[in-house]
């Protein structure tokens, strides 16, 4: 009989409280001598619309759930260990969530999963919904367990922390796991190797990409103070057919994209800690050799025109890395 795996070295259990505030305004009662009771109301709801604006969590600054989030998971008796640690890689749009989830008991011994999720700026709340097992090594007698999370985010400080519960399903399953708790930290590094955000179809295409091995020439290493960055492409000089391929840490993000005076785009998001890596591949040279393109950097209210230069022998890279404002 298999046991539902998730992950950790610590074996100790560990109880987690899921927190949650709510502003609750007093109540106020003001006494106008000869005013229409209408007009006492009208007073009133604009009193209490002003305390709304000023205290109101709708109006706070927005919650930044972006980077790397390290924890304990616990689990009922049932599971592989009482224990586990685990990494969340949250990327965070929009209140939009998608991320990579580890579940170790040590990093030898772990589950690798795709996660999407909502987040409430009032609440604070979130949950997350692991949607595909990507790749695990664990023990037989295990099975990876797919979670849906239940979270509750907190800033005291510089300490920003995700608490709550868990629930899940067995792999290819309907078999209930049992269920635990979670409490993770925002940290600034990961134990595992961070993912570029890739769709379907590039994904599809790396998986049979066989490009010629060139030298790499660095261009410029940039330092940025936000996680969300956009990259756009366009013809250096005149547009003369070239087309170009472009991987961040070997990732491919555009496949074979001919360069115009219209930009080619990549957003991508970045994790502190972490160095990326860019390299624009030529497949082609077009009319006017070498192949090159304008690269215009944004990041947050930063702007950064970088340009690139690749040719049969040697390929044009930029690196980044992310140092949050303190």
């Amino acid at each position: 009989m298999q046991r539902s795996f998730l992950s950790t070295r610590n074996k100790e259990q560990s109880e987690f409280l899921i927190h949650s505030t709510r502003y609750h305004p007093n109540n106020f009662l003001t006494h106008y001598k000869y005013e229409p009771l209408t007009s006492i109301l009208k007073l009133r709801m604009r009193f209490i619309i002003a305390i709304l604006f000023f205290f109101s969590p709708f109006f706070s600054v927005a919650d930044n759930l972006n980077g790397i989030w390290k924890g304990i998971l616990t689990q009922g008796t049932g599971g592989c260990y009482p224990q586990y640690f685990i990494e969340l890689q949250i990327n965070f749009a929009n209140n939009i969530i998608t991320g990579k989830a580890y579940d170790y008991y040590d990093t030898t011994k772990f589950v690798k999963l795709n996660f999407t999720g909502k987040y409430n700026p009032q609440t604070h709340r979130l949950v997350l919904i692991e949607t595909k097992v990507v790749q695990y090594n664990i023990p037989v007698d295990c099975a990876p367990c797919i979670k849906t999370y239940d979270l509750i985010y907190e800033k005291k400080g510089n300490d920003e922390t995700l608490n709550g519960e868990w629930k899940g399903h067995i792999m290819d399953r309907k078999n209930a796991c049992p269920p635990g708790k979670i409490s993770l930290k925002k940290a600034m590094h990961s134990d595992f190797p961070v993912d570029i955000d890739q769709n379907d179809t590039l994904a599809a295409i790396q998986q049979t990409l066989h490009l010629q091995k060139r030298a790499i020439a660095l261009s410029k290493s940039l330092v940025v103070d936000t996680s969300s960055i956009k990259l756009q492409f366009y013809d250096d000089a005149e547009i003369d057919g070239d087309t170009i391929t472009v991987l961040i840490n070997n990732k491919l993000l555009l496949y074979q994209q001919r360069l115009t005076e219209k930009p080619l785009t990549i957003y991508f998001n970045a994790f502190p800690g972490t160095e990326y890596e860019l390299v624009m591949y030529a497949d082609n040279l077009g009319t006017i050799p070498p192949n090159t393109a304008l690269m215009v950097v944004t990041a947050g209210e930063k702007r950064y025109d970088v340009y690139l230069s690749s040719s049969e022998q040697k390929s044009a890279s930029v690196k980044f890395i992310y140092n949050p404002k303190q």
